[in-house]
């Protein structure tokens, strides 16, 4: 039944939806498919947990892992447990996704027994690019072992402020110059696709040079942001190798003065990324869980303006006290009124479906025998 249904969407996600009205029954698969989800914090892996029954009644088309989801007894052999038990329950596997940036942004820790990262920041100043070749090898690899398909690097911001809280001071930007940021990052990217592991730029359309942590409050780039913190977008989309890209929740006046951040900017997301850049790749939201959204924002409010931009996954990452978690449930009905609300049409849950399928057959994982190819791939790490 499992494999059934996931060749049965992919064909339909490989069909024209733009032109024919496929069944009224499909729709909650494909918002299911929209939803990224943070999976909380639980000691072992227990298949009564909400998310997985989430899973199991296709709300929720990809997951994001912490520090806290490896934080076992035996890292290595549960964190391979708990990607078998989230693909187990998923009709269409699951995107699991991580950032494991290197340096400060790193979840596979060396101390849970994982190899030693390094920063953006060291592999520029290095300016070596067997050693960048080196390091996205490993880390790709690494990722792939454990079935974790996606991963949220390379960051491409440019290193246009070297005090910047969220980038340039804690070394997540490879240089202030755009062209090594170009540079190292078509690297990176080339081995995680080769690896089957999805890479995904941020933070567009540029988090170099903010003063302040979205994650924690509004974030106004306007008078700090330079053209050239675009240019790697658009240098690395024109090369091929961009499958997706996760939006920054800044606001800039000068590309939208609706003084929407970029993640609820029509202008930005569909007008400059898809239409202007040419980009037809998935794009993920960064967490709407942050402070520069949910301190700004209610949640369907928030919804709604992500999808009248043109996101294709929003994020809901849960990393945050059990009181303030939000269930793929919830993203699920919110986004599923405003549809028969008419507020988001049918066309516009059909494209975003489309773009994340295809991703995830790109990926291999509709391919028939991808269960069972996990697991045996996981089997090394019991």
């Amino acid at each position: 039944m499992q494999k059934t249904l996931s060749l049965l969407l992919i064909i339909l996600a490989t069909s024209v939806f733009a032109k024919t009205d496929p069944p009224k029954d499909t729709i909650d698969a494909m918002i299911g498919q929209m939803i990224m989800i943070g999976i909380g914090d639980f000691d072992i892996v227990d298949e009564n947990e909400p998310v997985f029954k989430e899973i199991r009644n296709g709300k929720v088309g990809g997951v994001v892992l912490y520090e806290k989801n490896i934080l076992f007894e035996s890292p290595k052999s549960e964190l391979a447990l708990l990607v078998e038990t989230l693909q187990k329950n998923a009709s269409i596997p699951l995107f699991i996704s991580i950032d494991e940036e290197g340096g400060r942004v790193s979840r596979m820790k060396t101390r849970y027994g994982f190899p030693k990262n390094v920063s953006a920041q060291y592999l520029g100043d290095m300016n070596n690019i067997d050693s960048t070749r080196y390091y996205a090898n490993q880390t790709a690899s690494l990722l792939s072992s454990f079935g974790i398909n996606m991963n949220y690097a390379p960051v491409v911001d440019v290193n246009l402020n070297l005090k910047n809280p969220v980038i340039g001071k804690i070394e997540r930007s490879y240089s202030s110059d755009y062209n090594e940021v170009i540079r190292q990052a078509f690297e990176v990217i080339k081995i995680h696709n080769r690896r089957g592991v999805v890479p995904v730029l941020k933070h567009f359309p540029g988090h170099g040079s903010s003063r302040s942590d979205t994650h924690l409050g509004l974030t106004d780039v306007t008078e700090s942001w330079q053209l050239e913190e675009m240019y790697p977008y658009r240098a690395l989309i024109d090369s091929g190798v961009v499958k997706a890209i996760m939006t920054a929740h800044i606001v800039n006046k000068t590309l939208d003065k609706s003084k929407n951040p970029a993640t609820l900017s029509k202008k930005i997301v569909t007008n400059m990324l898809r239409e202007f850049l040419q980009f037809d790749g998935v794009i993920i939201s960064d967490d709407m869980q942050m402070g520069a959204i949910n301190n700004e924002y209610g949640l369907r409010e928030a919804i709604k303006l992500s999808l009248e931009a043109g996101v294709d996954m929003l994020m809901f990452a849960n990393n945050v006290q059990d009181y303030n978690m939000i269930s793929a449930s919830t993203v699920h009905a919110i986004i599923k009124d405003l549809l028969f609300e008419g507020i988001i049409t049918r066309d516009r849950i059909y494209n975003s479906y489309n773009r994340i399928m295809k991703l995830k057959a790109e990926t291999g994982l509709c391919d028939e025998d991808y269960y069972r190819s996990l697991k045996n791939k996981l089997r090394a790490h019991n």
